[in-house]
C-alpha cells in the first residue's frame, strides 16, 4: 500500500497534512498518535471511505474502493454496527458471500474464539465478543492488507492476550497489519514497526527501538544517600526524582554510560543500579509534544488532545 502526499481538511482546518508512506507485504505496523492526530482520517482514505483533497492511494495497484470490493483490504474499525437479530454464525457467512475469495467462515469464528457461540443471537453478546466479532468479519474477507483500529478496546487482559496471538498467526502467513492503538504494551510486543501522527503530520517512523532513542533520555536507578544537588551533578543528568523512603533516586540522564561511569569512580555511597532505556510511553509524549509546539500549541493543548 502505497501514500503519496495526502491531504484532507475539514472547514479549512487540515487533519491530514501531506503524508507519504509505504506498507510492505507481511509487515506489522503501529499507527499511533493523540486523538486529532489524524489517524482515523488516514485509515478513512485508506480504505476509501474518506477521499483527499489532494494526493493518492494505491492498495495493490488498486484504488482503495476497488481494493476493499476485491478483498484486498479489510478493516476491523471502532464501534462497527452489528445486526441484532441475526446469529454470530449467520453473520460471518453473509460477510463471507460478499468476498470473491473469503476464508471459510468456520476458520475465522474459529480464530476470533467464537465457534463456541456461534448460534447465539449478536444482541446478547458481551462488549469482548462484539468485538470478536467484528475481527471475525474483517478476516473473512480473507485480505492481504488488515487495518484494525482500536482492535483490543473492549477486551480484558486475557481476551486481548488471546487476540494477538491469533493476529501472529494471520500475520505470519505474509498478510499485512496496521493496527491503531493506545495501549502502548501491544506496540513493543507486536510491532515491527512504528509509525507516529502528530497533528496531521507523520513525526516519527521506525521500529519500536528507534522510537524510544529518539527521546535520547534514559533513566538511572540507584539506591544513594547523596543529596539531590550532587546526583544532578554527574554527567549527562538532566532530571533527579527521589523516593526518600528507601533512598532511591531515578536520574533522568541523556548519556546513560557517562552517568554510571562517573558515579563509580566518585566518593558517594550508591547500591541496586539499573539503568532503563527510554520507554516507548515517554518517546511517544515527547514527540507529540514536539510537534504540536513547533504548529504553535502548547502543553495544555496536548493534555486535551490525549484526555
Amino acid at each position: 500500500m502505497r501514500l503519496r502526499g495526502i491531504v484532507k481538511s475539514y472547514d479549512g482546518v487540515p487533519a491530514v497534512r501531506g503524508i507519504d508512506l509505504d506498507f510492505a507485504v507481511g509487515e506489522t505496523v503501529a499507527l499511533l498518535g493523540p486523538n486529532g492526530a489524524g489517524k482515523s482520517t488516514s485509515i478513512g482514505m485508506m480504505l476509501g471511505l474518506i477521499t483527499p483533497d489532494s494526493g493518492e492511494v494505491a492498495v495493490g495497484g488498486l484504488r482503495p474502493r476497488d481494493a476493499v470490493a476485491a478483498g484486498v483490504i479489510a478493516a476491523m474499525l471502532q464501534d462497527t454496527g452489528l445486526m441484532p437479530g441475526v446469529r454470530v454464525g449467520e453473520l460471518v457467512r453473509l460477510a463471507a458471500g460478499l468476498h470473491p475469495q473469503p476464508l471459510h467462515p468456520d476458520a475465522a469464528l474459529e480464530l476470533a474464539d467464537l465457534a463456541d457461540v456461534s448460534r447465539r443471537r449478536v444482541d446478547r453478546l458481551s462488549g469482548g465478543q462484539s468485538q470478536r466479532l467484528r475481527f471475525a468479519i474483517a478476516i473473512v474477507a480473507n485480505p492481504q492488507i488488515l487495518i484494525l483500529d482500536e482492535p483490543t478496546r473492549a477486551l480484558d487482559v486475557q481476551g486481548r492476550a488471546a487476540f494477538w496471538i491469533a493476529m501472529r498467526a494471520y500475520a505470519s502467513t505474509g498478510r499485512t497489519i496496521l493496527f491503531a492503538t493506545h495501549y502502548l504494551d501491544e506496540v513493543d510486543e507486536n510491532a515491527a514497526r512504528v509509525v507516529v501522527l502528530s497533528h496531521g503530520s507523520v513525526v516519527a517512523d521506525g521500529d519500536p527501538a528507534a522510537i524510544r532513542s529518539r527521546t535520547g533520555v534514559s533513566v538511572v536507578r540507584v539506591s544513594i544517600r547523596a543529596g539531590s544537588a550532587a546526583c544532578a551533578n554527574l554527567p549527562g543528568v538532566i532530571g533527579v526524582t527521589r523516593d526518600n523512603t528507601h533512598d532511591r533516586v531515578a536520574l533522568r540522564s541523556t548519556d546513560p554510560d557517562a552517568t554510571v561511569r562517573a558515579l563509580a569512580a566518585s566518593t558517594l555511597e550508591w547500591r541496586n543500579l539499573q539503568v532503563n532505556p527510554p520507554s516507548l510511553d515517554e518517546s511517544f509524549l515527547s514527540l507529540t509534544r514536539d510537534s504540536l509546539t513547533r504548529d504553535g500549541l502548547n502543553q495544555d493543548s496536548l493534555t486535551q488532545e490525549l484526555s
